[in-house]
């Protein structure tokens, strides 16, 4: 299936494989109609056009009680992929979710470090991240890991203006997200960092660009969005 699916038809496909589970019959395109309160046409024809990216099936069956030749009834039962597909939209729209508690987290812990300092939350993440498995939120923590590193040479880093040129990143002309991997390496060599810290984002490196390859494009501006903010925190 290559060509995008709607969000309405995303909400469809969800409903009937919901209905469909319950009774493991094929439905009649009539009676989901009347499940989801549309109109019989709309559930045929937005039926077809699933088929048609073969995620469900169309199944002729006679009506009840009528053995001899007659015009069969049309059904429908999901497919395979279908089901795949829609456990990732699932798993996408989870993972979604969870990002944004933990991004609201880490923008509220910046702020709120400000005046203490970074190190608590610097702690707290070289716990997480290595438990990580969301590509998405493993980026961003390590993201604000790469920048807070950086905090204790924030003079020299000023001094290059490398933080202006980090807050535009992602935008036309600008360094990219994986630009920060190497300044994670580059860290490591850096006499005034937490040894600690420069050697975690050392080892962190090779994974980084591993779950950075993972992240769709949607995903990598909200990316590329969140390190702005947390770059616009800590220059302030």
């Amino acid at each position: 299936m290559t060509k995008k699916m709607t969000r309405r038809q995303k909400q469809f496909l969800g409903k009937f494989l919901d209905i469909y589970q319950e009774s493991e019959e094929p439905i009649h395109y009539v009676a989901l109609a009347k499940q989801l309160d549309i109109g019989k046409i709309t559930a045929y024809e937005m039926l077809r056009l699933l088929e048609t990216r073969d995620l469900v099936k169309a199944e002729y069956h006679l009506p009840p009680g009528n053995r001899g030749p007659g015009r069969s009834e049309v059904f429908f039962r999901p497919t395979k992929e279908a089901t795949r597909l829609f456990e990732r939209l699932s798993e996408n729209t989870a993972d979604t979710e969870e990002w944004e508690i933990v991004k609201q987290r880490i923008l509220k812990d910046l702020q709120e470090g400000k005046k203490e300092g970074y190190e608590a939350l610097l702690n707290d993440l070289l716990v997480r991240i290595p438990e990580q498995r969301s590509p998405l939120i493993f980026m961003t923590e390590m993201v604000t890991t790469i920048i807070l590193t950086l905090t204790p040479i924030k003079k020299a880093v000023k001094d290059i203006g490398l933080l202006n040129r980090l807050s535009r990143i992602g935008l036309p002309g600008e360094i990219g997200l994986i630009a920060l991997s190497g300044f994670g390496i580059a860290l490591s060599l850096v006499e005034d960092v937490n040894l600690r810290f420069s050697t975690f984002l050392l080892e962190q490196s090779g994974k980084y660009q591993e779950m950075l390859a993972q992240l769709s494009e949607e995903k990598k501006k909200q990316l590329t969005d969140f390190t702005r903010n947390v770059i616009k925190i800590v220059k302030g």
